[in-house]
């Protein structure tokens, strides 16, 4: 049907042509109605995954509800849907997108891995497990991730040996090497499985004496259990075997620290500093230390420097506020006091 600007046309010119005898030679011929603009294409899935990967979810995602509404739906939609909710932490919607899609298609490898990473995520290790276990069996070199997050699953069912065993395939470790027991000593300690920690520290130093970093891992298992004298003596052992590495100077401060003993503690802690200064740890050890002595003023000034390079440590900002506090310089006491509760709360 012309439109109705068409049909007003059409009707002008048949005016002045009834008016004006010269009009039918002079006037334009009439124009056809525009036909109505094509509808564009819906996005492909190679699109979608542009936009996915530009962080434009929203956009993304209103291209996948079109897609949604084909017959049958086109493999990759639900994924892709799942993949967006994921990335907001929408973890109940993702999985059942996750789901749908391994509903259509039980052969899609990264759906399948996306779900047990949900499963993981949604605090199901052991149902996550097969899953991520069949993403890296199909792909073995280029899921590095899953096989992290398959250890913390096996660690988190109690299953320590297959736990080991996917941390080292993650760095391509040979399973029951030295390497392979102490980086998961290493991985247990970080996740507070203490026990299988030290058991695995303690075995990797069987199969390799000189093994650099076991002494300062069974160091850290005995700080974490509490016990600052076995630290001492493994803290030691490393620092013998590893003299230039840092951390081992600040974990042996904290030991001391621990037992009461100062000036021991200011020693191994300036050491640490010395060799270098730009970790925050020592710095903030040291304001605490300086702080026991009633020394408040160079404490700030070490809480400052470790503030300046990392803002976000609530315990810097707590000693700090202390610090001001003894000071008398209450207003920038109460500031760093907020500032530590600001950072808390921003990391529930």
């Amino acid at each position: 049907m012309p439109s109705t600007s068409a049909i007003l046309l059409v009707a002008a010119l048949a005016s002045a042509t009834c008016c004006h005898p010269l009009a039918a030679q002079t006037a334009a011929p009439a124009q056809t109605p525009e036909a109505p603009a094509a509808q564009a294409a819906p996005a492909t899935l190679d699109q979608i995954n542009q936009w996915i990967g530009q962080a434009r979810f929203d956009q993304a995602m209103q291209a996948l509800d079109v897609l949604a509404k084909q017959s049958p739906e086109p493999p990759g939609v639900e994924r892709l849907r799942g993949t967006i909710l994921y990335a907001e932490e929408k973890f109940g919607p993702a999985d059942e997108a996750f789901s749908k899609a391994l509903q259509q298609d039980p052969d899609d490898h990264a759906a399948t891995q996306m779900r047990g990473m949900v499963l993981f995520r949604t605090g199901q290790p052991a149902l996550a497990i097969p899953y991520l276990l069949k993403a890296n069996t199909w792909l073995p070199d280029q899921n590095a991730d899953a096989n992290y997050v398959l250890g913390l699953a096996y660690l988190q069912t109690k299953q320590y040996e297959n736990a080991r065993k996917s941390f080292a395939a993650e760095y391509n470790f040979a399973p029951d090497s030295a390497a392979s027991y102490l980086l998961s000593a290493r991985l247990f300690l970080r996740n507070e499985f203490l026990p299988p920690a030290r058991d695995f520290a303690r075995k990797a130093l069987e199969l390799d004496p000189k093994i650099p970093l076991a002494h300062e891992v069974l160091g850290e298992i005995a700080l974490a259990e509490g016990n600052a004298e076995l630290a001492l003596t493994e803290l030691q052992q490393e620092r013998t075997a590893n003299p230039l590495y840092p951390y081992v100077y600040d974990r042996i401060g904290d030991a001391y620290l621990r037992q009461g003993k100062l000036d021991d503690a200011q020693k191994a802690l300036n050491q640490a500093i010395l060799l270098d200064p730009y970790t925050t740890g020592p710095l903030i050890q040291m304001g605490r230390l300086l702080l026991k002595r009633g020394d408040d003023s160079l404490a700030a000034s070490f809480l400052e420097r470790a503030e300046k390079m990392d803002p976000e440590n609530y315990q810097t900002h707590t000693l700090l506020g202390q610090a001001y506090r003894a000071m008398g310089r209450k207003a920038e006491a109460l500031k760093q006091y907020q500032a530590a509760q600001n950072v808390q709360e921003e990391k529930k």
